[in-house]
């Protein structure tokens, strides 16, 4: 049986994903601020300067993890904070560095492991007041193609989907109306928003055997924006 730890599960895309990866078989073990039903979970702030522990009595090998904490803060640049960059940072760059490191022994002891990270379109397609997200994403999105070829000789896999706008609680306030969510779609070429399960899928296609001899990419679901008109 896989191991998989996933951060951040309890609503969106980390809860589409356990579910999905459960229901596969596999064992799922969460980290996060709220609690969730699963083999086990511990506490943690992504938007913290903690470090992360593997507690006692988890597994010594894990065939997965992933790290879902993200955040929306759109706002013209002139607005923007030093504390604003900085708090981006931490959560989407800096927490999941936190994590690796605690894990990473145990994903070198399983001989054949599977990292997956989360971008954002906005890394790669310039976007109006994505100047704090894009730029957080963007370093996350980097060092993991760079860990992709540091890891490849332990059998550890590294990718990363980056995604467009995606109807989860986390990007409530953009959709929160079905007008939004109309107009929201319209900009995309495939004429809708993303849901939970449309990148929970692709996440999960990167943990199993399918893609057993794919590593350090971009995979973007995103309904063909940042390549389409």
């Amino acid at each position: 049986m896989k191991n998989v730890l996933i951060v951040g599960a309890s609503s969106g895309i980390g809860e589409s994903l356990k579910l999905n990866l459960e229901q596969a078989g596999m064992s799922v073990y969460t980290a996060g601020r709220r609690p969730v039903s699963s083999s086990g979970h511990v506490f943690f702030d992504a938007g913290s300067n903690e470090d992360f522990q593997i507690p006692e009595g988890w597994p010594s090998e894990f065939h997965g993890f992933v790290y879902c904490p993200g955040t929306i803060n759109l706002k013209p640049f002139s607005r923007m904070k030093n504390e604003d960059f900085l708090s981006d940072f931490q959560v989407n760059f800096l927490g999941f560095v936190s994590v690796l490191k605690a894990v990473l022994p145990s994903l070198k002891k399983a001989n054949g492991a599977s990292v997956v990270v989360f971008s954002s379109v906005a890394s790669v397609v310039g976007l109006g007041f994505h100047s704090s997200i894009s730029a957080a994403k963007g370093a996350l999105q980097a060092m993991a193609i760079s860990l992709a070829s540091e890891l490849a000789p332990n059998q550890i896999r590294v990718n990363v989907i980056a995604p467009s706008l995606t109807n989860t609680p986390l990007a409530s306030t953009l959709l929160n109306s079905p007008e939004k969510i109309e107009a929201s779609g319209k900009r995309h070429p495939l004429q809708r928003v993303g849901n939970a399960n449309d990148i929970a899928s692709a996440a999960a296609y990167f943990l199993g055997d399918s893609s057993s001899w794919v590593t350090g990419q971009v995979l973007s679901v995103d309904g063909g924006l940042s390549t389409l008109k």
